[in-house]
């Protein structure tokens, strides 16, 4: 059976598409949420062709169809109709249980979710249209075109029209990570920016708010007679984001007492009809100026000593990617160049992708293990177009001294920044490509462009140097563990811990057998290594989850935890990708034990063969305390 015939079975047999309420999938099966799982015909469904179980657990219907999930679910969310993991109904809920019951320890983190999801998706456009931008700048400042030519407006307008309508399509993604209409974001957004609302900002002063005030306000004119502060939305951040924010609440409400014949255009009637003249009154004043407040902190700090805060955000620019906080920096960064023109702090972290790649070149030049060549050789080649999660992840983070030696040349780049007053004037692309962000509009080339090519310089030639003479010895790369001597046929323990049956899981599906023979281990230590040499050939996005499979085909499933796909990767750290080409006793995963139990889940590690029909058996060594590496089963032909 083909999936896509799989697929039409398990719709059909759960009760149709409309009673799906969500689905999602792990490694091994699709985990459906039913409207009403009576609905479905479960013993049908055991007893089909490609399907090894059902597990009805924890308000999951659970299908279990072994390592070809993912390739069932892509053919069952076409037929069905559905999005990607969650239908809107769905995430609409779980949105707002999480609001609802978010712990103050993870208010930062719920901010840098919304603020990167938001802006994720249109950083790629964003860098691009800015060294459109840059470069024209560059070509002007150089000679090549004149100011004011059609060359110039034309590359121009290229550049500037993203920036200068971003409010649009900062609507799109802030509904789509809000789970609203992106449609009725973007027309939020368009009104932000709709020329005539400027306009009338050069017309008849009707009186004046706050008068003698740093927020004076001069009013044009009025909505329903209450005063209208009209602010320059285009290329701003803030207010269309709490705009869209406060939409996605105002349309969930109308979606729920809006009959649904005429949900269709009444809901983003009223919706429209209600958020934007709270927007414009009371939303886009109060966003402009906390972005304006932001800007003037900001700037402040940049004038009580810039060298210093080019030192501080140089230096730990690299953690802050690592923890995802530079996506609180960023907005930062793009409301200081809407409302001040220029911006130092991308400015003083410029230098930091280039003393991350000092590094790995001086690694490059020193190792003599043939895989760490090849890793150094990409990661530096990526590194210098601005790109270092591969160094960082693959080679200096995991060696500490490397990294540290990269935070430590990066600061001092950031110092010189500062000393030379450095700033961008406008977005544009990473490493060599953000030069020309440095160029000045109307200036040219000045005392910023040389604080940005002195900061890469120098960070890019002391991270080398050092790391070359004193940073790195090529022992350091080989592991500090002992060479498994690798037996056909041998299955070598992934974890430290206690070997228990299979049959001990509450996993019904593992518990069974289903899914393949094998242990269960309860481990003692948050590590997980390989169990064998070959390929990491499935490796879970959540983390939770590893497969690989040998040379001679044998596959191999390590599941650490019941049901921890719901901590979405929380408290998960893999350490190789999936494709890896690993050796037994390579760590494959870290994870936190204190924290997953704190969150409900066993820690019941099934570790199984899932091709156990290919062999004659599948023997258990019979060990109850096993360490890593030591032999956990073995496979007979």
């Amino acid at each position: 059976m083909s999936y896509k015939e799989l697929a039409k079975e398990i719709i059909n047999l759960i009760g149709g598409a409309e009673n799906i309420r969500s689905v999602a999938h792990c490694i091994t099966r699709l985990r459906f949420k039913l409207k009403d799982e009576g609905k479905a015909e479960t013993e049908t469904l055991k007893k089909l062709d490609g399907i090894t179980t059902v597990v009805q657990s924890g308000g999951q219907y659970q299908v279990v169809i072994g390592n070809h999930v993912p390739d069932v679910y892509k053919e069952l969310i076409k037929i069905a109709g559905i999005e990607a993991d969650n239908t809107e109904e769905e995430e609409e809920e779980e949105e707002e249980e999480e609001e609802e019951d978010l712990p103050k320890g993870k208010v930062l983190d719920r901010v840098i979710d919304v603020i990167s999801g938001v802006f994720t998706p249109v950083l790629g456009l964003l860098a691009a249209t800015g060294m459109i931008k840059g470069f024209t700048a560059l070509l002007a400042a150089l000679g090549l075109i004149s100011a004011g030519s059609g060359t110039y407006e034309i590359l121009l307008a290229t550049g500037d029209s993203f920036f200068y309508f971003f409010p649009i399509f900062l609507g799109y993604t802030a509904a789509k990570k809000f789970n609203s209409n992106v449609f009725i974001g973007m027309a939020i957004g368009a009104t932000l920016v709709y020329p005539t609302l400027g306009g009338l900002r050069s017309g008849e002063t009707l009186f004046t708010l706050f008068q003698g005030t740093s927020i004076e306000s001069p009013i044009h004119v009025t909505f329903m007679k209450i005063p209208v502060i009209l602010m320059n939305y285009s290329s701003s951040v803030i207010p269309i984001i709490i705009a869209v924010m406060f939409s996605s609440k105002v349309e969930r409400f109308f979606n729920k007492v809006i009959p649904s014949v005429v949900r269709l255009f009444l809901v983003p009637f009223c919706t429209l009809l209600l958020v934007m003249p709270i927007t414009l009154i009371v939303i886009g004043p109060l966003a402009t100026w906390a972005g304006q407040l932001l800007g003037i902190i900001t700037m402040s700090i940049n004038n009580f000593s810039p060298i210093l805060l080019g030192l501080f955000l140089g230096g730990f620019w690299q953690i802050f990617v690592i923890f995802g906080l530079h996506w609180g920096l960023v907005p930062l960064a793009i409301n200081n160049l809407t409302v001040l023109g220029s911006d130092p702090i991308l400015a003083a972290i410029f230098g930091a992708s280039f003393a991350q790649t000092g590094v790995v070149l001086a690694i490059l030049l020193k190792t003599k293990d043939k895989k760490l060549k090849a890793l150094s050789l990409s990661a530096v080649i990526s590194g210098t177009f601005g790109v270092t999660e591969p160094a960082i992840y693959g080679i200096t983070l995991p060696r500490k001294k490397p990294f540290i030696i990269s935070c430590i040349a990066a600061s001092i780049s950031g110092g010189i920044s500062g000393f030379f007053g450095s700033k961008i004037f406008m977005m544009g692309g990473l490493g060599i490509f953000g030069l020309p962000t440095f160029i000045h509009p109307e200036r040219g080339l000045g005392m910023e462009f040389l604080g940005g090519m002195a900061a890469m310089t120098v960070g890019f030639i002391l991270a080398f140097l050092v790391t070359y003479f004193f940073g790195y010895k090529d022992e350091e790369v080989v592991e500090k563990r002992e060479k498994i001597e690798v037996e056909k046929g041998k299955i070598y323990s992934p974890l430290k811990g206690l070997v228990k049956n299979l049959t001990e899981t509450a996993d019904e599906a593992f518990a069974s057998g289903a899914l393949g023979k094998g242990v269960v281990i309860i481990p003692t230590e948050g590590k997980l290594v390989a169990p064998v040499s070959g390929e990491v050939s499935v490796f879970f996005p959540t983390g939770h989850a590893v497969a690989m499979e040998t040379e001679d085909g044998a596959e191999i499933l390590m599941h650490v935890g019941i049901d921890t796909v719901q901590l979405k990767g929380k408290h998960f750290y893999p350490k190789v990708a999936e494709g890896a080409i690993v050796e037994a006793g390579d760590l494959l995963l870290e994870f936190d034990m204190d924290m997953i139990k704190k969150e409900g889940y066993s820690l019941h590690t099934p570790v199984i063969i899932s091709n156990s029909d290919d062999y004659s058996e599948v023997i258990n060594t019979g060990k109850e305390k096993i360490n890593f590496s030591e032999e956990l089963l073995r496979i007979i032909l």
